[in-house]
């Protein structure tokens, strides 16, 4: 048998077809998009075009939002900066998350600091995050932030409800969890000498919500937001033009500018505390005596609260 003998390959030969130009190029391209708005003519409309940019800058927002506007792929492209803020910028330590149902409806309570709202932020960051079920809780945002045109659209996304009755009946009807401040404006813009003293419930609102619904109110308390932004001014006359119930003035408000609205990075404590039950019917609602009398429950337990953990907190940054 003879012996196969490799074949030798052929020499390189330039190709004698030159290549094609940038007209050409253009040409084929042009050619290859005529037959594709071809094959598709829904294309071919303006309004197709102007769908498809939308589609784009909306990229990471889904098209099924519940009645309040809340858009789950929206919200989770903000959870990083949410747990870096909870592990590392606060280092919050939550505790009593076992006392929060693994489901059916509950009416959470907190006391408010920090000028901004980043304390409902972290309380609703923690128990999605630390809870067994990872239950998600709507927040009943204060008028002065639903109505702010660069705010309002972010927070309806991210879930949280303007405050009035009729929205967190809604919710716990619906087996929610809500969370409601009671201070309001009192509490985010409190001096800096009068932190940590949980101002006057309003009118009780809170409990006729949770009376109408039957809803267990739990206590939450918050230490570590009052220094984020210490106030120590306020020239309300100022901010009142700019619908502005308060205008702040902190160590670096509005020295720094926009800088200046970089919270401090203290160690924060969030308690969750026992279920309160009041047990009554709903036609207490109505009464104002039972619920000026519930109110101040809730109010001296969140106060009774936060003393307890400022006696056991250690250093303000590191909590040792």
């Amino acid at each position: 048998m003879s012996q196969l003998k490799p074949v030798a390959a052929p020499p390189f030969v330039p190709s004698l077809v030159p290549p094609a130009s940038e007209e050409d190029l253009l040409q084929n391209l042009l050619g290859e998009a005529s037959k594709l708005l071809a094959a598709h003519p829904e294309f071919t409309s303006p309004r197709s075009w102007v769908d498809l940019w939308n589609l784009f800058l909306h990229r990471n927002q889904s098209l099924d939002l519940d009645d309040f506007g809340y858009d789950e792929a929206a919200a989770k492209v903000w959870h990083p900066l949410f747990d870096f803020l909870y592990r590392v910028w606060w280092r919050v330590t939550l505790s009593g998350v076992e006392n929060v149902p693994n489901e059916g409806r509950a009416l959470l309570v907190i006391n408010h600091s920090g000028v901004l709202p980043w304390d409902g932020a972290m309380v609703k960051h923690g128990i999605s995050h630390e809870h067994p079920a990872r239950r998600r809780a709507r927040m009943l945002a204060l008028d002065m932030f639903t109505t702010l045109p660069f705010l309002q659209p972010w927070l309806r996304q991210m879930g949280e409800v303007r405050a009035c009755p009729e929205n967190g009946e809604r919710l716990l009807l619906r087996d929610e969890l809500v969370a409601v401040f009671p201070e309001g404006v009192k509490g985010v813009g409190k001096y800096f000498r009068d932190r940590y003293r949980v101002a006057r419930f309003g009118r009780g609102g809170f409990v006729r919500l949770a009376l109408r619904t039957r809803s267990p109110i739990i206590p939450i308390s918050v230490v570590g937001a009052e220094e984020i932004h210490p106030i120590i001014f306020r020239p309300d006359f100022l901010g009142r033009p700019l619908g502005f119930p308060y205008f702040p003035i902190t160590p670096t408000f509005p020295l720094l500018g926009a800088a200046g609205l970089i919270p401090a990075p203290t160690k924060w404590w969030i308690d969750i505390g026992k279920p309160i039950d009041p047990g009554l019917d709903p036609d207490f609602a109505e009464r104002p005596m039972i619920v000026n009398e519930v109110t101040d429950v809730v109010r001296s337990t969140i106060q009774q609260m936060i003393d307890s953990r400022l006696a056991r907190r250690g250093n303000l940054f590191t909590g040792e």
